[in-house]
């Protein structure tokens, strides 16, 4: 089968020689924890528990707030200290509960599954909503709401999204090299729910290696299929995969649902299988800390809770004057000011570089030279977008599709001039949902 692709894309310096060839390595965490209760999309957890009580690892700690929710677990043992206000990743605050690790990592016991084809599709469900599993690519949507559309027998394709397109991240490669098993027997667990659904291992073309030994591990199953993408950025979106895979189309109103779709990330795949055959509840997750600016790249299998400066101390601490610090990659990542933010569920990468060429560049006038137009995936017309939300003219940027930006930034990576194009956009469409919320 041909690589598969969408029109449009970036073939950025993707920096992942730095840190593709480490092994992932386990990571103690130090004193203490923290564990915000909104690691999601939706409402956030609900504390359980209370200063002075001891917690044990895979211990629930908060619960779901609502259906569109996700409870949190404790990944170490220890003592609750309080519930504080904690800093996270996009420069907020956040509700978490400090748990002061007692260095015991005394556990609940974890109930396996040893015949998964006998759990009926609501005990699969409700073991991977009990774990507390969200989409671990970026989004958080909790993976039981996705796992649960209005119509199941039109769901007709498992996207295994492992295209890792974002620069310098190698989390879910090294994932598809170390725990291929765990990844098909995710995906096995999937399929089950969906009669009609076939899987599909999607992976770019810059990494032989995870598709010729997920391929030989596949070989003979009738209804899973590694499928090799392009290598180009971004590959891996939601919209771009679906289209690149299926050829099916959607757009901001729709959901993958609709066009027949499942998409799930690697590493949530992977904890999907953890949760139902193992009983484990999602409490780490796999890090790259990464960049020029990283004196030993790295990847970790971190737990939820640990604090960011350890890992980049486990990465044996900065390498140089360090000009910009990124949570995630440097194409849909967010720049920080402050290493102390705890590790979430949806925590991808630490990315350390010794020069920030973004603020280093000065914006021009606009030359009408078109390459926002054509490296757009979603064809749109960033130019144009950008005026309209830096004059907040909300009405013709909504005519003119800017809420379908999927604000992958091509536009601002390509543009002569350096204009903060996705930027302008971004802020336009924040603008634009939150005065439809008011409605």
């Amino acid at each position: 089968m041909g690589s598969g692709t969408f029109r449009g894309g970036i073939h950025p310096y993707d920096g992942k020689d730095l840190s593709r060839d480490r092994a992932i390595q386990d990571i103690r965490p130090g004193k203490e924890l923290a564990y915000l209760v909104s690691q999601h999309i939706g409402a956030p957890a609900k504390p359980i528990v209370k200063k002075g009580d001891r917690v044990l690892v895979g211990q629930m700690i908060a619960e779901a707030g609502g259906f569109v929710s996700a409870p949190v677990y404790a990944s170490v043992s220890g003592v609750v200290k309080g519930i504080e206000k904690r800093l996270t990743a996009t420069g907020g605050y956040c509700d978490a509960i400090i748990v002061e690790n007692d260095e015991v990592y005394e556990s609940v016991a974890f109930e396996e599954t040893k015949n998964i084809t006998q759990l009926s599709k609501d005990e699969i469900r409700g073991k991977i909503q009990k774990a507390g599993i969200v989409g671990m690519g970026g989004a958080g949507f909790p993976t039981h709401v996705k796992l649960s559309p209005k119509e199941p027998e039109k769901i007709k394709y498992i996207l295994v999204n492992g295209a890792e397109c974002e620069p310098y991240l190698t989390s879910d490669y090294r994932i598809m090299l170390e725990q291929p098993e765990k990844l098909v027997g995710g995906l096995k667990v999937m399929l089950q729910l969906f009669d009609g659904a076939k899987g599909y291992i999607c992976i770019e073309d810059n990494k032989p290696e995870g598709i010729a030994k997920l391929q030989e591990l596949v070989e003979g199953e009738a209804n899973i299929e590694v499928q090799p993408l392009k290598t180009k950025y971004p590959q891996g979106a939601e919209r771009m995969l679906i289209y690149a895979v299926t050829g099916e189309t959607i757009n901001s109103s729709m959901l993958p649902a609709d066009a027949g779709c499942i998409v799930d990330n690697v590493d949530t795949v992977v904890s999907v299988y953890e949760a139902v055959a193992e009983g484990k509840p999602l409490m780490q997750r796999i890090v790259t800390v990464t960049g020029d600016g990283v004196n030993t790249p790295s990847n970790f299998r971190a737990p939820v809770g640990m604090d960011f400066q350890e890992l980049l101390d486990a990465a044996g601490g900065l390498k140089g004057t360090v000009e910009k610090v990124i949570s995630g990659g440097p194409m849909m990542g967010f720049a920080m000011f402050d290493y102390h933010v705890p590790v979430t569920k949806t925590t991808s990468a630490l990315l350390v570089l010794t020069k920030d060429e973004v603020s280093r560049s000065r914006a021009t006038a606009c030359i009408n030279c078109g390459r926002c137009v054509s490296e757009c995936p979603e064809h749109l017309l960033p130019t144009k977008l950008a005026t309209f939300a830096e004059h907040r003219k909300e009405e013709a940027f909504v005519k003119y599709n800017g809420m379908e930006c999927c604000e992958c930034g091509c536009c601002s990576y390509v543009c002569p001039a350096k204009r903060p194009l996705v930027q302008e956009i971004r802020s336009m469409r924040k603008m634009v949902m939150a005065n439809r919320k008011k409605k």
